[in-house]
């Protein structure tokens, strides 16, 4: 796809919480949950909502582009979960951001943490058929929500809150290209991740308790850990062959920041270097859909990302499916 990235915009909640609070707060030792999870700290939404940081992250992402919200005719947003079931997250972004009635379209998908590519491809696929000139992605999380404090602090301190933005349009030759897209499900994973209940799988009137029971994030971190590691290398190969990329030629790794320690494993198992690849999980946690936006737009404004440069996003999501995307910027 002839698609390039003409502005990007993160944002995270005015409160930043200190591992080591939570561990005081939990009656944890000294050292335990950073030891767990090798988190330092996280932003929280206290008076921010899911809305305020999309728009906020929005944008500085059309302001880096040097753009007008109303040059935006396409807004898709990818959210591992929505701000309510019905309807759509977007369209409401949409409207903060002061666009007209009837001159966008607004629209969500959802592939978990995957869902930034999944929005990009899909509104790259409608620049290039002349859809759309100019789309607004937006991940936005609010994931210090619906955690298992009580049974799993483990798992519920990887997390944080944050959103990201990017702004797409059309690349002239020369300018950048996305040079492949790949993502594979293995659905035998699909129970090891997830919040069960807010869907119809549960029926709150009728079962107050199983759908209260379900209303928490759980992980099977093990079952998560198996599929990667005996799957996830050949999946990367698979995307550079299919980019016409050599292993070497990657100049730029930006991953889903599930974990530091995951990181360090993914690093490990596909053999990239570690300075080449984008790790700010330790200070600011898994941001679920948000961490890859957010992680590109640290690099971009730390002076990582260069014209002609080969960028490879990799993540990895509940469901269970491997995603990544080869772009030259």
């Amino acid at each position: 796809m002839r698609i390039r990235i003409v502005g990007t915009g993160r944002a995270v909640p005015a409160q930043c919480v200190a591992t080591s609070a939570l561990e005081e707060g939990l009656g944890l030792g000294q050292g335990a949950l950073e030891a767990a999870t090798g988190v330092v700290e996280r932003y929280v939404c206290a008076a921010e909502s899911q809305i305020d940081l999309a728009c906020a992250a929005a944008s500085l992402a059309l302001e880096d582009a040097g753009l007008e919200a109303e040059t935006v005719d396409l807004i898709i947003g990818g959210c591992g979960v929505p701000y309510q079931p019905l309807p759509a997250t977007a369209p409401l972004v949409m409207q903060r951001l002061g666009l007209a009635d009837g001159s966008a379209a607004a629209f969500d998908v959802n592939s978990t943490c995957l869902s930034f590519l999944t929005a990009f491809e899909t509104a790259g696929r409608m620049i290039e058929t002349g859809q759309c000139e100019t789309a607004l992605v937006f991940s936005s999380e609010v994931a210090s929500r619906a955690l298992p404090w009580h049974d799993a602090p483990e798992v519920a301190a990887l997390f944080g809150d944050g959103a990201a933005a990017a702004v797409l349009r059309r690349a002239a030759p020369g300018e950048g290209r996305v040079a492949a897209s790949l993502m594979r499900t293995y659905p035998s994973g699909w129970a090891a991740c997830g919040i069960g209940s807010g869907g119809t799988r549960f029926d709150f009137h009728k079962d107050p308790e199983e759908f209260a029971s379900h209303s928490l994030f759980q992980m099977d971190g093990r079952e998560l850990f198996r599929l990667t590691s005996r799957h996830f290398n050949g999946f990367v190969s698979a995307l550079l062959e299919r980019a016409g990329w050599r292993h070497g030629d990657v100049d730029l790794v930006v991953p889903h920041q599930a974990s530091p320690f995951a990181l360090a494993h993914m690093a490990r198992q596909t053999g990239f270097a570690p300075q080449k690849l984008v790790d700010i999980a330790a200070r600011f946690g898994n941001q679920i859909a948000a961490s890859i936006p957010f992680a590109l737009d640290i690099a971009r404004r730390e002076g990582r990302v260069a014209p002609g440069m080969k960028l490879l996003f990799l993540g990895t999501s509940a469901g269970v499916s491997f995603g990544g995307m080869a772009l030259e910027a």
